[in-house]
């Protein structure tokens, strides 16, 4: 692994006490609230290995089933941009209670 300019490791995020976890229970959606603390910050999502987790960032998640349609659910998303105080839903299919962890990365200001 090498340096950025800065002198910073180019790989990697830094530890951070922003984290939450739990496990879902099968057709029950739960949600987190981000923290309001800084404007925005990256939810990175972690679930048991080979779990269907689908989250929505705008709204009660639901699971995907039957024909394509519109949806505002995300299959497995492994990080998204989202603003502090907003709400995350999680909820899976899955009855063998796949384990969860969001995981709150804070957006730094862009600086040049």
């Amino acid at each position: 692994m090498t340096e950025d300019i800065n002198g910073y490791n180019g790989f990697g995020i830094q530890p951070t006490l922003d984290i939450f976890s739990g496990s879902l229970t099968a057709n029950a959606a739960q949600s987190i609230t981000v923290p309001n603390n800084y404007p925005y910050w990256i939810a990175i999502i972690s679930s048991t290995p080979g779990s269907n987790i689908w989250v929505s960032f705008t709204t009660t998640a639901v699971v995907g089933s039957g024909a394509f349609a519109s949806s505002s659910s995300s299959l497995n998303p492994a990080a998204r941009r989202v603003k502090g105080g907003s709400t995350i839903s999680l909820i899976t299919s899955d009855t063998d209670s796949p384990q969860i962890s969001v995981e709150f990365q804070v957006v730094s200001p862009y600086q040049n």
